[in-house]
């Protein structure tokens, strides 16, 4: 087997990577590429805490040269890890090993499944229910329901790269989303059934963000511990015509995501 093995050497410090902490193997035999080999590996040596975050990685010219190979698979490894929270890179820098959180930028409107597949991940869903219901006062509040009017409550699961990471929970008025228990919920995201078969576009969105510990249902479905920290989202999105269409309620594992805001002082 044809094998390429990439040691290199940084200073002895506890805060960066040294000879013996990275072992990084290419096979040129197999159909797996380059980056991706290279992905697996870094995120095999974080999850078994061998590269520590805050630690300085190495930088995308030393690793090409060390393995023979050109800038561009490893620069898509290191995006890559980047999407996924593993390498934190700032410019002018040397990459830094990451918390594994990704960060989710609230100044960007996307759909779950659309952020993430932005960041060359894998999203997934699974249903867990699904009903017509009378709407509580905060919804209701947030739909700017009339007296009567009800709501399909869809809850699921999402996943990333098949690990669960959120809980969302989505209110949707029925005079607008009629039947939409027929629609694919799975495999589907919820942006692209309002635009594609209800016309609905998607224009914005408000936010509220906190914090909260996860209880025993809540550990039980994304598979985390009972009080581990969880980041809420509430959400009210609105079509083109200022319509509220939707108001979700998301909990996501608090070890895989942060929160990103850019804040600009006005003159």
């Amino acid at each position: 087997m044809n094998v390429e093995v990439a040691k290199f050497a940084q200073s002895s410090g506890s805060d960066s990577v040294t000879v013996d902490e990275l072992n990084l193997v290419l096979d040129h035999h197999s159909f797996v590429p380059f980056y991706a080999q290279i992905v697996d590996h870094v995120r095999t040596l974080v999850t078994k805490n061998k590269l520590r975050e805050g630690q300085v990685f190495c930088s995308e010219g030393d690793l090409a040269r060390v393995l023979g190979i050109s800038k561009m698979p490893v620069r898509q490894a290191f995006q890559k890890l980047r999407s996924e929270g593993l390498l934190v890179i700032a410019k002018g820098k040397r990459p830094v090993i990451g918390s594994g959180r990704v960060p989710w930028n609230f100044q960007q409107l996307r759909g779950f499944s659309e952020e993430m597949r932005r960041r060359g991940l894998v999203p997934s869903a699974q249903l867990l229910s699904l009903h017509l219901q009378e709407p509580e006062l905060e919804v209701a509040q947030a739909l700017k329901l009339r007296p009567g009017e009800q709501v399909y409550s869809v809850r699921r699961l999402r996943f990333v790269n098949t690990e669960p990471v959120a809980v969302v929970t989505s209110f949707l008025p029925a005079r607008i989303f009629s039947g939409i228990e027929k629609q694919d919920l799975e495999k589907r995201s919820l942006y692209e059934i309002f635009e594609r078969t209800y016309n609905r576009k998607v224009q914005w969105a408000e936010e509220v963000i906190g914090a909260i510990t996860a209880n025993p249902d809540d550990a039980k479905v994304l598979e985390a511990e009972q009080g581990n920290p969880l980041l809420l989202i509430k959400e009210t999105t609105y079509d083109a015509q200022n319509i509220p269409i939707e108001y979700s309620i998301s909990l996501l594992r608090g070890d895989r995501y942060t929160a990103s805001v850019i804040s600009i002082r006005q003159a």
